[in-house]
This record gives structure tokens, sequence and C-alpha cells, in this order.
């Protein structure tokens, strides 16, 4: 008998800010879809408009463009932005579609109405409260009304949900790849709400449905949704359906050893973009979450893969159930390694420059050998992009900042700033070699250590004391502006 490609998705909500556990999601979707030789969809669920934020949408589908751009597995086979037969993707557009089934579950027995106000609703959790009683989150109360009762209830114009109808007794078993068989006591569990009020689904209906339809043969989301997926399960039974395989990945953890939460401050694919992490290292990063690469010969765990190494080293017997705290730290190290060791000089500059302008900084600023320079002399000293143009002011403008170690380092030496002057001024050119021996001679003369005239000169022409090689930044910058910025800072003493 054949076996069904596989077909995996994601269904992030357009509710605010891309989170990581979208790009977690998608990346182990992705890489599983394609070691198989199957199909990765993309899917909005919208349904909750409470929380529904349109700009969103276009920001989530975003972000897996700009990740997509490094590894074209990533790019989904089937999204809001590339439909097929089996959409549309935006879930909110398939609202008939969920109501027919809700309806057919209806029929079945597997859900009924309930035509309770919030309000009462509200009272009731109230009074049960009170008296310290269990209260899941609805006292069935409208399960025992008559089909006739409904019908007429419902044809008469009352407002009313459809809830499934849980069992009460026994218990509901989900086979999980990553934890074997879970089981679920039934007496604890809630008789969800499948359509609301308002006539559109919730997402424990439409996201079945919707997986049905599509054709998904393996769920792999977050592990919150593990608790949920008995309603699920009871949801496709009660239809009539096959379950997909569930696959539950472990939790992305803050420090501290809490679920990684936008609500808590914890940095978006946005915090991430805007700081200058490079795609390429968030996904490195992403599956390392739970994940390890198998290790080399030497024994050690091999830490920097790209995506598709991933699709070819992966299975799910090497993810962690534990949960993996992200570390920013470690991403800003990772990325760090990107830049000096993976990347070319020219493409690192290429992405520098790109950055720069996306966000700002490089008005007046070409793309030229200048630039070029600077980035191959401040390549150690830089983690992300955005840091190198924090740290780099002095290469392009005279509009720079001086820093209180700075500004002390000037005010020691300002005895030796005049001779700095006389000293530079007197050379033929700004050649590595031309500066080096100059001021080491001035240091002879003068009975100081080399740092001593060094440290001064650094401070006066950059503003700080922490930037490449003097010589090399005294060649950059050249002979002209140098002895500018140190009679301008002589001037101010």
């Amino acid at each position: 008998m054949a076996t069904s490609p596989v077909v995996t998705r994601i269904a992030p909500s357009p509710t605010g800010d891309p989170h990581i556990g979208t790009a977690y999601q998608a990346l182990f979707n992705a890489v599983f879809a394609r070691q198989h030789g199957g199909k990765f969809v993309v899917r909005l669920e919208d349904t909750d408009r409470s929380r529904y934020n349109a700009a969103s949408e276009g920001r989530i589908l975003d972000m897996l463009d700009w990740l997509g751009g490094v590894w074209d597995g990533l790019k989904s086979d089937a999204s809001p932005r590339k439909e097929d037969e089996f959409g549309p993707y935006i879930q909110s557009k398939r609202a008939e579609l969920h109501r027919t089934y809700a309806e057919q579950l209806l029929e079945s027995g597997a859900a009924y109405r309930a035509f309770d106000t919030p309000e009462e609703l509200d009272e009731r959790r109230k009074a049960a409260e009170a008296r310290k009683d269990s209260f899941l989150g609805y006292d069935r109360r409208d399960r025992s009304l008559s089909r006739e009762e409904s019908e007429r209830r419902a044809e008469n114009g009352e407002a009313f949900v459809i809830r499934l109808a849980a069992p009460t007794e026994g218990q509901t078993v989900v086979r999980d790849r990553l934890r074997g068989d879970v089981v679920f006591n039934n007496a604890e569990l809630d008789d969800k709400v499948l359509l609301k009020r308002d006539g559109f689904p919730t997402y424990h209906l439409a996201a079945m449905v919707d997986d049905h339809l599509m054709g998904v043969t393996h769920v792999i989301r977050a592990e919150e949704w593990l608790t949920s997926t008995p309603v699920h399960k009871l949801i496709l039974q009660g239809l009539g359906w096959n379950e997909p395989e569930w696959i539950h990945t472990p939790w992305l953890l803050s420090k501290g050893g809490k679920k990684y939460s936008k609500r808590r401050g914890d940095p978006s694919v946005e915090d991430f973009r805007k700081m200058g992490i490079l795609p390429e290292a968030l996904l490195n990063y992403l599956g390392m979450m739970g994940w390890s690469m198998p290790s080399g010969e030497d024994g050690a765990a091999q830490e920097v893969f790209s995506p598709a190494e991933m699709v070819e080293h992966f299975t799910w017997e090497r993810v962690s159930l534990g949960g993996s705290t992200f570390d920013l730290d470690k991403l800003r190290w990772l990325n760090g390694k990107y830049i000096r060791e993976v990347l070319s000089l020219d493409d690192v500059t290429q992405r520098l420059h790109a950055f720069g302008t996306e966000q700002g900084y490089t008005e007046g600023i070409a793309n030229n050998a200048y630039f070029h320079a600077v980035a191959a002399m401040m390549l150690p000293r830089f983690e992300t992009l955005a840091e190198f143009w924090e740290k780099t002011p002095y290469f392009f403008t005279e509009d720079y900042s001086i820093n209180d170690k700075a500004a002390k380092l000037i005010a020691d030496g300002r005895e030796l700033l005049p001779k700095l002057q006389a000293t530079l001024t007197a050379l033929p050119d700004f050649a590595h070699d031309t500066t080096d021996a100059a001021l080491r001679g001035l240091a002879e003369t003068e009975g100081l250590k080399a740092g001593k005239v060094m440290q001064p000169l650094r401070a006066a022409i950059a503003g700080t004391s922490e930037s490449p090689g003097l010589f090399e930044m005294l060649e950059a910058l050249g002979k002209e502006r140098v002895l500018r910025r140190l009679e301008r800072v002589m001037e101010g003493q």
C-alpha cells in the first residue's frame, strides 16, 4: 500500500510581532518535509478576531521570506502568497466551510448547541469559584437539551455557540512521536467551543478541518498544544477522519526557565533583524534548540551547520524534551562566527551596507573601496551588523562623540598632542610602516612606552579607546583628516 506524501504546516496567528516560535516551528516543519520530499504549508490562523492585527499578516510572511532568502527549503509550497487548489490559506476566508463541518458534528451528536450568554457563564463561573468547585470552562448545562428544543431555539434566532460533546468517562490516548502514548482522563476534558456566536470557528475546529482538507500528515507544533490534542482527536473522530501524526516539540525557554514569550519582553524576529542578526545564524541557532547534529570524528558536536545539512542528518531521536533556553549571547557569538568564518568579506560588506541603508546609517556613505577597508579592519570587533555601525561613526563623519574614557586619555596626554601633530605633519605619507616607525620614535624620545603615545592619539581621532589597529586606522583615515581632528581636539583643550 502506497503511503501518503508528507505534508507539514505552520499556522501562526497574526496578532502582533512575528514570534521566534513561529520561525522555530517553520524550520522543523520545513526540514522534515524536505527530508521526505514532501510539502510545507503556511496557513494564517486568524479566527481570534478580538486579537487580530491586519498588519501582522504581512509581517509574518515577510519574516518567512527573509529567512527563506538564505534557504529555499523554507519557502513554502503553499501560503497566502502562493495559493493552490487547497487554499485559501487565510483561515477566516474558509469560515463557511468550517460552519459546514460544525453542522456535521451537530448532526452526528459529536457536538451540541449551547445558548448561555457570556454574562450567565461568568456568573456561574464565579459561583463555582466561591464554592471552590472545579469549573473546567463550562458546566454542560445545555448538553441535555433535546434536539427538537435546540433546533427550535436556533430557528427563533437565539444566539448560540456549538460545543464539542467530549466524553466524560474513560480515557483518550494521544500517540506523540516524541513522547509515546500520552493518556488523558476524559473526566478532565472540557466541552470546547467549536463555533462562536459570531459564526467564526475556534482554532480547535478550524485547524483540524483545514489540516484534513489540506492533506496534512504530520502536525509538528509547540508543546503547549499537547493538552489540546485530545480535543483535536475527538473532533477528527466525530468527522470520521484519520489522525495525522502528532509531534509536539519542546518549549523554547527564556533565561530563568520560563516559556519564551513576547509578552514578557523576549525579542521577536523583527528585533533580531534590527540587531543585525543574520538569517543564516538565526536558523542555525534555532536548529540547535532541542536538537543536535551528530558529533564529528573528534567527538565534538557540530555547532555551525546549514538547514540543508540539518535535512541530511535530522532524526526525531536527537530531539531533547527538556526544553531549550534561548541565550542571546550564544546567538550573538554564532552570528559573529558567520561574519568572520562562514561568509566572504565581500558578502559581509554588502550586508553591512544594505543593513545600514535599511536602518538609516548610510547617508553619504558609498559602498566603495574605503568602506570595504573599514569592514575588513573591524571584522574581529563586531558580532552583529548593528554593532558595526555603532562602533564606526568616526570612520564616516566628523560629528562623532568622544566618550568619557577617551576624554580622560586625551586630558592625560594633552602635553603630547602638539608633538604628535608635529611628528605626523612631517611624514611623507601615512603608510603603516611610516606611522609605526614615527610614533615609536616619538615614544622613545619622550622616554615613554609606545602605548602612552598611541592612546591619546587614538582617543583624539576616534573618540574611543576601542578601535582597530592604530596604524591601519591612520592609513584609512588619511593624513588630512587625522591632522584636522588633532587640531580640533587641541583647540578644545
